[in-house]
């Protein structure tokens, strides 16, 4: 089963829903919260869903409720695992698909948010591809066989949060996750290693980035 976020949501995008799981990226998003509050014009909304596919697809399900949630854009971020050689602690991956065993979810404007992350994060190494699920920490050789499925990178919740947003379709959906490790860069603990501390300092940077990929999507396509 497939699902698309699609290009434009009818009547243009409501709010932008940021979504994130642990507590370190809620405190890199929320320090780099700068001017109005979050959900109001030029702002997001910010939700910590916990760990693992099934609590973020719970989390984004209840969100997604609330009254003036129902056009809303979802961008899945945090951190991840790449799955390429050559990737390096830092480096941003964004999403063009999401895949996971209830199947696969084709993100909105990827090649404009690989632009504006560019941007926001200059000296960065910005990768495009399709973003794996997983429901448990990848290592080792695990690693390599999700890369010969085609995937750039893994993590364990941005697939069940842009499936459980883009049922229905015509909610615009991204996903953009910064490298915490990496096959020649395996970490162990995030918080406590150089890798960790340059991925914190990324994702705080680029939070600019989503909110011109949400402006966006009120443009007219060209």
């Amino acid at each position: 089963m497939s699902a698309a976020g699609g290009d434009r949501a009818a009547g243009g995008p409501g709010p932008l829903l940021v979504a994130c799981a642990l507590r370190i990226e809620q405190v890199a998003l929320r320090s780099a919260t700068r001017g109005p509050g979050r959900g109001q014009s030029g702002g997001h909304i910010l939700l910590r869903t916990g760990m693992g596919p099934r609590a973020a697809g719970r989390a984004v399900d209840r969100a997604l409720q609330r009254p003036g949630m129902d056009r809303a854009a979802v961008l899945a971020t945090g951190f991840c695992a790449g799955l390429v050689p050559g990737m390096h602690p830092g480096d941003l991956v964004v999403a063009e698909e999401t895949r996971d065993p209830q199947g696969t979810v084709t993100c909105t404007g990827s090649a404009l948010l690989a632009e504006a992350l560019a941007r926001a994060a200059p000296g960065r190494t910005v990768h495009t591809g399709a973003l794996t699920g997983s429901d448990h920490v990848v290592r080792g050789q695990e690693r390599a066989q999700l890369r010969a499925t085609g995937a750039i990178a893994v993590d364990m919740e941005s697939a069940a949060t842009l499936w459980t947003a883009a049922r229905g379709g015509g909610r615009p959906v991204a996903a953009v996750r910064v490298i915490v490790d990496a096959p020649e860069h395996e970490l162990v603990r995030i918080g406590t290693v150089r890798g960790g501390i340059s991925a914190f300092r990324v994702l705080r940077a680029v939070l600019p980035a989503f909110h011109e990929w949400h402006r966006s999507l009120l443009l007219p396509r060209r």
